[in-house]
């Protein structure tokens, strides 16, 4: 290599502060690193908390809930409850950051960059892109508030209608992250899998050709977050007394911004280095994060060497608290220890090995259920029992309920229990109010445990059906008719 070209290729590769964070970001929202081994979604207590950015509920390494997801949920729950708690956030994270997060914090954002460094013709800004900036908007309308207020208020069925339909976050941190190592998920593909799949490909190949495609025609959540960009806490300022309004930053910028800090700035800083009279910065408050340097400026190298300063005081804690975070939860937290429940020793009389899959018998266990009354499989030995694992978002499972009800009802030698998934949006006893279910309900509580030993899927839902000696006849994910069950339990009862 030649000397001379060493600190400019250096200085070209060397990653950005921005970049830094953004890669900081989504391995602290994924850090759940063991779920992209074992396939099976994290489920703690911290899957309750939104995080800033776009990161689907459903990769295997999230340790949060995606806001926008979350956002979808509430509304379709209207009827029940109130989302403050989505409501708060949302509007916590808006005057906050604002479209910061999209600049920094989404790991959406960072992906699409790293697709539009592939060397390729680019399309440039211009009128027509900055038109189609205000679709985000209708989507945000009709696919993140209409379609699940309809349907939550209308049917009673949730509907993350932008989830279900168009999200390419969940079909690919979610779907395909999934798929390698649950490979009976493939059974489970349709037509909804192939449309999504193929509006990914979409939107990655825009990504390609034009910057951040889906950041500025699609997402829903920078549409939010763009509506606090005047008031937001931390974000990109123009000192009006430096700012000789040559226009500069607007034209470098690759978004369709109008102005620094508009709603479809995302607060990058990369303006800073076209400004020629340092009047752009980045702010929290009072407080500069950053600055350009600018030669001849009185403050410009006490501020450099300030900024450097900051910046390697605020990395330490940072990259313990990644540390601490990969470590929790990959090894620490219970909710990824492998606890399995004490009364899982008692076996029932058969000489099938315990296990959950076809042909062996499930190991024992006791839950409460919602109702006050506990369900132990023990009692049911002589009877047929199905247990169907559920969630109040999941619309497929809501909709097969009533034949599980039904099943139950008809055969008075069937058992039938529901267990909701423990990744828990909404309350299940709300949602169950005024039902009017015959069967059981196990309380939230005792979902892990349950999910553990059926060896519960992240894809929902899910039926397990167990012979008269308590064997797995049947364990896969999948919507289930009335017709099938009724065929399971003869299949049940012939053995």
């Amino acid at each position: 290599m030649d000397k001379r070209n060493e600190g400019t290729w250096r200085e070209r590769c060397r990653p950005t502060t921005r970049r830094l964070v953004q890669v900081y970001s989504a391995l602290l929202y994924n850090a759940h690193l063991k779920g992209f081994v074992t396939g099976e979604i994290y489920r703690g207590k911290t899957k309750a908390v939104c995080v800033p950015g776009f990161n689907c509920y459903s990769c295997p390494g999230a340790v949060g809930a995606c806001p926008l997801g979350a956002l979808q949920n509430a509304l379709a729950a209207a009827g029940h409850r109130a989302g403050w708690y989505v409501f708060g956030i949302l509007l916590f994270y808006g005057v906050m950051l604002g479209r910061t997060v999209c600049g920094w914090i989404c790991p959406l954002g960072w992906i699409q960059e790293l697709l539009h460094k592939i060397p390729t013709p680019k399309i440039r800004k211009s009128a027509v892109t900055r038109t189609l900036t205000w679709l985000k908007y209708i989507v945000l309308a009709v696919f993140v508030i209409m379609l699940p207020l309809i349907y939550g208020l209308a049917y009673d069925l949730p509907l993350p209608a932008f989830c279900k339909y168009i999200c390419p976050a969940g079909t690919l941190e979610g779907a395909m992250g999934l798929l390698p190592t649950n490979p009976d998920f493939f059974s489970m593909l349709g037509i909804l899998f192939t449309r999504k799949f193929v509006i990914m490909l979409i939107i990655g190949l825009a990504c390609v050709f034009c910057y951040r495609s889906f950041c500025r025609f699609l997402c829903p959540l920078g549409a939010v977050y763009g509506l606090f960009n005047r008031i937001n806490v931390i974000g990109v300022r123009v000192d009006p007394n430096r700012c000789n309004h040559c226009g500069a930053c607007v034209r470098h910028c690759e978004m369709d911004i109008r102005r620094v800090g508009d709603h479809e700035c995302i607060n990058c800083g990369k303006c800073m280095a076209h400004c020629s009279q340092g009047a752009i910065s980045i702010r929290a408050g009072r407080i500069t994060l950053k600055a350009p340097e600018i030669p001849g400026r009185e403050d410009g190298p006490d501020a450099a060497r300030k900024q450097r300063s900051r910046g390697r005081a605020l990395w330490g804690p940072a990259l313990a608290v990644l540390c601490f975070a990969v470590l929790w939860y990959n090894v620490i937290d219970p909710a990824v220890a492998g606890k399995a429940g004490t009364e899982t020793e008692t076996r029932w009389e058969s000489d099938a090995p315990i296990g959950y899959e076809v042909g062996q018998q499930l190991a024992d266990f006791s839950a409460e259920c919602m109702d006050g009354s506990t369900f132990r499989l023990a009692d049911c030995r002589g009877k047929i029992v199905f247990l169907n694992l559920w969630a109040t978002w999941c619309t497929p499972c809501v909709q097969e309920l009533p034949h599980f009800n039904t099943l139950y009802q008809e055969k008075e030698d069937a058992a039938v229990l529901a267990i909701h998934s423990p990744e828990v949006l909404d309350d299940p006893a709300d949602y169950l109010a005024g039902k009017g279910y015959a069967f059981p309900f196990a309380a939230v509580s005792e979902a892990e445990k349950l999910f553990e030993i059926v060896h519960g899927s992240a894809a929902l839902p899910q039926t397990i059906v167990l012979n008269r000696s308590g064997e797995v006849i049947y364990n896969k994910v999948g919507s289930v008719t009335l017709e099938a069950l009724e065929a399971l339990y003869d299949a049940a009862d012939g053995q």
